[in-house]
């Protein structure tokens, strides 16, 4: 703060109109002296002008004051009052020349227009109110100077917005004082000479273009000169997933069945993979695509890639295209995702298992193990889309018959059967570098991966990764990796070889949930859990047959099968870990006998019931659950945890299935998003927000799928709970549980709705958390190409658009209008 005592002048009464009067030097003298900032502002008001506005100002009033009582008069405006993450204005009068603002106190921030009447900044992160102090200071060419000081005091982050109402409504719906931007959509060009999107089902080359159903996505910066800059907020790359397709809009009159044509299987394939875009933001915070940028790019389930870890050039990832099983061809129903401090992305194969063709019968020449695997992930039938039907131009193009993984040569580099084997992995990418192949990281194992993300890197500690299962009755997973972080491989250039140093060697866990809120994490070794060859249903060979086939193997450990397990996100401040399980109609009570695909109960998966007017019986709404590992550390083998949320209408039983006491601003039914604020800005320090969206069919009925926003404290904030279930037979029995704290209107806000038939999934921000990225995946869904059942986007300035137009998948980019942080 300016020490005023030096200055002869008394301040006493703390009015923020008064105005101090200052002889304070020459501005010459001060550039002859080359004064200091902090000299500068212990010298009274004219120094401070002349310090803060430079060089033009100092060519200007190189004069000596006139110290005759009088001077301009300037007022730094009224004390005032903000939270975290909103902007503020500070709005001074005056009659001077010159003008310059100056922080005197509380948390650092930056002043924009510090050299005008009107100042601004966005109000730091806090956990308690804290003042900010400011000083105006005023000069003209001649005579004393004047100062006046103002206090902003600042509390902790809240939820800034009014909730949105449920609602079925074919646009993006977000609070007021928002703007929705709509970028990515479906079949947009990205690459040089790519013809204009018609969107009549007439396009083709989808590798140069934006893929179907957007899903997970994160923001990549750049600086103006085109490097990677992880702090820029205003130019980047925008990774997105394209998990799988609206089949029917992407030809003219629908797919054609039986033996499928060659031009619509290839349109087809390449819809699915990732895409890279590279986006900024103009003039009036105005967002577009540069759809000529060298970064642009498509990954397709035909782009080259790599296998990297234990499983690289083992049996089981030997075909006829890869015959020592070092290659592979591309990546498939690419769902959440993961990311790195080094700066890559991962990308991660969910759905897989039913791309493939595959009959029960097919039997020979496959030993009992190998039908055990293929049966426990699910590789049965006759293939999705039927690409393995297409008979190619080429004969020699085995594209499409890389789909058939039945046995049909002599060995298993003479046809596809280990096709299978090649997918269900976590992809790593070089967003900023197309050259190098993305590597399929075996060490994390090979599951239908929802996402992958990473925990808390800590210099000298082994980071972690989380993962979901996405399938009912699956597990939750982590990787430890056997390398200690060390901070300077944030900054490495050859960042896929980062990645070898932390992902090509670890441990794999799964978690193994207790009834009394504790929990251990089993390792996946072999030789230790039961993971051997005298494990009956599935006779483990070696640690590459573990990693293959992790579900046999997490069997074998007794992990604790979930609700359907999907997106993993960590509280950047806790170090929380928390897990979407979207539902399960699988899940019987504890009186009832399951059959082969269902699972009693248990204190991680409390609830039975049903939510009309759908009959189906189990958890249709869904849960978060979380943990907390033991000592804060991502190596821990043990942790506690409680239920974060459960899914519920607000109009259902308090007792045992609204059980969070959600209102009708809050309710939601199969979360499956997941997504932290960032740690670089307000919204994800002291108290992060924690964004959640919904893939839902028991509630949409009522609305149609949204987003929301919390505020969670952490595990353990609630306690103990019991829930009393109801068989078919309406047989009750009893489930204890563990419990967070109930939210309320200022913890848990729904803040967006999407348009019709869509799933909310994919968010990430900008790292000032002034701009949100948002996934709006297959909206219209159950139209059909005569009659759309959808037309967003082209909807979302109007909520209605022309009757055939066919919806597309797309990314909204939603700022607010004030300038300050979404959310808060």
């Amino acid at each position: 703060m300016t020490n005023l005592t030096e200055t002869g002048i008394g301040y006493t009464d703390g009015d923020v109109d008064t105005n101090i009067h200052n002889s304070g030097p020459t501005l010459g003298s001060l550039i002859e002296q080359r004064y200091s900032r902090r000299d500068t502002l212990q010298r009274g008001g004219a120094a401070i002008v002349a310090a803060t506005m430079g060089s033009s100002v100092l060519a200007a009033c190189d004069s000596n004051f006139d110290d005759n009582g009088t001077g301009p008069t300037v007022s730094a405006g009224t004390n005032g009052a903000t939270t975290s993450g909103k902007p503020v204005t500070l709005t001074g009068t005056g009659s001077a020349s010159a003008y310059a603002w100056t922080q005197v106190a509380g948390p650092t921030v930056t002043l924009t227009g510090a050299d005008t009447l009107t100042a601004s900044f966005i109000a730091p992160s806090v956990s308690a109110a804290t003042t900010l102090s400011f000083q105006l200071a005023a000069a003209n060419s001649s005579g004393p100077s004047s100062i006046s000081k103002v206090d902003i005091v600042v509390s902790p982050a809240v939820l800034g917005f009014t909730a949105i109402a449920k609602n079925k409504l074919d646009v993006v719906s977000v609070p007021a004082g928002y703007t929705v931007t709509v970028i990515n959509r479906t079949g947009d060009p990205i690459l040089p000479g790519v013809a204009a999107y018609k969107n009549d089902g007439t396009d083709t080359n989808f590798a140069g273009r934006i893929g179907d159903h957007g899903d997970a996505l994160y923001w990549y910066g750049l600086n103006a000169a085109g490097a990677r800059d992880a702090t820029s907020s205003t130019r980047g790359l925008i990774v997105q997933n394209h998990e799988n397709i609206n089949q029917q809009y992407l030809h003219v009159a629908g797919a054609t069945a039986g033996v499928r044509p060659e031009s619509e299987a290839i349109k087809e394939i390449e819809c699915h993979g990732v895409s890279v875009t590279e986006v900024s933001e103009g003039a009036g915070r105005a967002w577009a695509v540069n759809a000529t940028s060298a970064f642009n790019r498509r990954l397709t389930p035909s782009t080259p890639m790599v296998f990297n870890g234990p499983v690289k050039g083992s049996d089981f990832l030997k075909t006829a295209f890869s015959t020592d099983g070092t290659t592979a061809r591309g990546t498939i129903n690419n769902c959440a995702n993961g990311t790195t401090p080094w700066g890559t992305a991962l990308t991660c194969e969910e759905n897989w298992a039913g791309y493939f063709r595959r009959a029960t019968t097919d039997v020979a020449g496959r030993t009992a193990k190998e039908l055990t695997a293929l049966t426990r992930y699910g590789v049965t039938g006759n293939g999705n889309y039927g690409w393995s039907t297409v008979v190619p131009a080429d004969a020699s193009n085995t594209l499409f018959r890389r789909w058939d993984a039945r046995v049909t040569g002599a060995t298993a580099t003479d046809d596809f059967r280990n096709e299978p084997n090649l997918f269900g992995w976590v992809v790593e990418i070089d967003p900023y570098d197309k050259t190098k192949a993305p590597r399929k990281r075996t060490a994390l194992g090979r599951m239908g991966h929802e996402g992958c993300w990473p925990g808390a890197f800590v210099v000298g500690k082994k980071p972690a990764w989380y993962m979901g299962d996405d399938a009912v009755n699956e597990y939750l997973y982590k990787f430890v990796s056997n390398t200690a972080w060390v901070a300077a491989d944030a900054d490495a250039t050859d960042r896929l070889s980062i990645g070898d140093k932390y992902l090509d060697a670890g441990t794999l866990y799964v978690a193994v949930f207790n009834a009394d809120g504790t929990g251990a994490w089993k390792a996946l070794t072999f030789g230790s859990n039961g993971i051997d060859a005298s494990y009956a249903p599935y006779a483990f060979a070696n640690q590459v047959d573990v990693l293959v086939n992790p579900r046999l193997a997490a069997d074998a450990a007794g992990a604790t099968p979930m609700d359907r397990p999907e997106w993993t996100a960590v509280n950047p401040v806790t170090g929380d870990v928390y897990l979407t399980l979207t539902n399960n109609a699988n899940r019987v009570v504890s009186t009832d006998t399951p059959t082969a695909s269902q699972r009693r109960t248990d204190a991680a998966n409390p609830r039975v019931y049903v939510d009309p007017p759908k009959p189906d019986r189990g958890n249709r709404n869904g849960h978060i659950i979380r943990l907390k590992e033991t000592g804060g550390t991502t190596d821990a083998t043990a942790f506690t945890w409680d239920i974060y949320l459960f899914g519920s209408g607000s109009d259902l039983d308090a007792t045992n299935i609204n059980v969070s006491g959600l209102t009708a601003d809050q309710d939601f039914s199969s979360p499956d998003g997941l997504y932290f604020s960032r740690a670089s800005n307000a919204a994800g320090q002291v108290k992060p927000l924690l964004w959640f969206q919904t893939d839902d069919s028991a509630f949409t009925d009522v609305t149609n799928c949204m987003m929301l926003a919390a505020m969670p404290g952490t595990v353990g904030d609630g306690g103990a709970r019991t829930i009393t279930n109801s068989s078919a037979a309406a047989v009750t029995s009893t489930q204890a549980t563990r419990v967070g704290a109930a939210p309320t209107a200022a913890t848990l806000k729904r803040f967006l709705v999407g348009p019709l038939e869509c799933e909310i999934t994919g968010v990430d921000s900008t790292p000032d958390g002034r701009t949100l990225f948002v996934g709006i995946q297959h909206p219209g869904e159950n139209g059909t190409p005569a009659a759309p059942s959808s037309h967003w986007p082209d909807s979302q300035a109007t909520g209605t658009a022309g009757a055939t137009i066919r919806p597309r998948s797309a990314v909204v980019v939603i700022t607010k209008n004030d300038g300050g942080l979404v959310g808060l």
